[in-house]
């Protein structure tokens, strides 16, 4: 009987397990429809497993991001290609839902506020979502799947995949744009871009939305010009097309065995890779900037690039980064900070400054009118808002803000003195214990004369004068101790 009893409750729980286990293998299907919804580790996969989508964790920190990745590369974390809620994270996947709502796909938060949605105005009589081979993600009217209403290849993030267009729509004035993550752990909107200029037919590079440093050329026909690596090779097909509607450029890979991508990098260059089975990991194929150093204020306020060494990032002397945590994530946006404040007034911390060999001048410098060099760095210690100082054919160039874009050049650079506390050099904690060691070596000194000449004095009177004179002399030894 007993054996029986157990026999039927492992069957209840078997039969259990098992509409369980069907109920979320369902959802690992590639399709999402309008009464289901993916919430915790529920996930649609493509067709051909080559792409996932669903929740997951950026870095170590407890946000979530509705993404797609690569569903065959084993890789912790996973390689995402594509963040819909970039700017909005979640922090409860479990009561978190993607779903479909009035004909858009929609992300609603852990108190069900929608954060994110594709944000179509056609009405569809019964949309369906679909994560095709290639990585897109296509929202369509299950009448008509062949037809996209929203595709992510549209928006894209980071990641600009084989087969998806990327260019300029002429019938409603805007870019797509490839925008890189703030830090190797946070998908958020980096500060650099990747877009298309139709107007003359090139790609550029931007830093903050503002400046350019980097553009691919013109498109001769075959490639671009200064981006010859696009067509010299055997593994990519790229294209440019235009028309009166749109200008783009698509490519494909040869081989579809071959897993490629395209990326903005959080260091700001665009980098072409291909996936390397027995290493686990990419190879990068070719990059722009090809130096890494090239690349605008990379570094951030007050910090230098160092193409030689591997961490090509640094702080100035007597400067610390920003933000420790952002600079180990490689987000070096925040620039770096003095260690001491600088202050003007009666309480003003003795200042200096140190010379650095920059590849060019950063930009917005002053010219001052004075006569030597010995006058430009004068001026500039007392000018409180004064950052950094260079005097060169006889004229003093200063520079009042930020100190950006500045890349190490030893060999041929350019000469700058950059302000910073007098206790934060190397060299004055150096001089500070030589000066230390001297004058305790003459307070020695000092007290092998005054024990010898007391030995030798017979009054009281002889000896209470000496006495007081070695108090001054010893006062006179801690003020320069002090002073210095």
């Amino acid at each position: 009987m007993r054996f029986t009893e157990s026999s039927s409750n492992l069957s209840r729980f078997l039969v259990l397990l098992f509409f369980t286990l069907s109920i979320s293998i369902s959802y690992g299907t590639n399709t999402l429809s309008t009464n289901q919804s993916l919430s915790g580790d529920l996930t649609i996969i493509s067709h051909g497993e080559k792409f996932e989508l669903g929740f997951f964790k950026a870095g170590n920190s407890s946000n979530y991001y509705i993404g797609i990745w690569y569903k065959k590369l084993y890789s912790n974390p996973p390689i995402i290609v594509w963040v819909a809620n970039r700017e909005t994270p979640i922090s409860d996947r479990f009561r978190s839902e993607l779903k479909i709502i009035d004909g858009n796909l929609v992300l609603l938060n852990e108190s069900k506020f929608q954060i994110w949605s594709t944000n179509i105005t056609t009405t569809l009589k019964s949309a369906i979502v679909v994560l095709r081979d290639d990585g897109n993600l296509v929202l369509s009217d299950s009448s008509n799947s062949v037809e996209p209403v929203w595709q992510s290849f549209d928006h894209p993030t980071h990641t600009w995949l084989p087969g998806a267009k990327f260019g300029y729509d002429n019938r409603t004035k805007k870019n797509q744009v490839l925008t890189s993550w703030r830090s190797k752990e946070d998908p958020a909107v980096g500060i650099f871009s990747l877009e298309l200029h139709p107007s003359s037919n090139e790609y550029v590079i931007q830093w903050n939305g503002s400046h350019q440093y980097w553009t691919s050329g013109s498109w001769n026909g075959k490639t671009f010009d200064l981006v010859p690596e696009m067509t010299s090779n055997s593994l990519f097909n790229f294209s440019y097309h235009k028309n009166e509607n749109e200008s783009y450029v698509t490519y494909t890979v040869y081989n579809p065995s071959v897993t490629s991508s395209f990326v903005i990098d959080v260091s700001g260059q665009v980098q072409q890779l291909t996936w390397v089975e027995t290493a686990n990991d990419w190879n990068l194929f070719w990059s722009q900037p090809k130096t890494r150093c090239d690349v605008y204020a990379l570094c951030g306020a007050f910090g230098i690039c160092r193409q030689t060494v591997s961490q090509f990032c640094n702080c100035f002397i007597g400067f610390k980064p920003r933000s420790e945590s952002d600079w180990n994530q490689s987000d070096f946006s925040g620039g770096c900070v003095r260690k001491t404040d600088l202050q003007c007034g009666g309480n003003m911390e003795k200042q200096d400054s140190f010379m650095i060999k920059a590849k060019s001048y950063p930009p917005s410098n002053i010219t001052l009118e004075v006569g030597s060099a010995e006058e430009c760095r004068t001026t500039c210690l007392k000018n409180c808002s004064c950052n950094a100082y260079s005097f060169v054919d006889n004229q003093c160039l200063v520079w009042n803000g930020d100190l950006l874009n500045l890349s190490e050049d030893n060999d041929s650079g350019k000469t700058i003195y950059v302000k910073v506390a007098s206790k934060d050099l190397p060299h004055h904690t150096k001089s500070y214990w030589v000066i230390v060691g001297a004058v305790v070596g003459g307070a020695f000194l000092w007290g092998v004369r005054y024990y010898r000449a007391i030995l030798q004095l017979r009054t009281p009177s002889q000896r209470a004068h000496l006495r007081e004179v070695n108090v001054q002399v010893i006062q006179g030894i801690m003020c320069r101790v002090v002073e210095s």
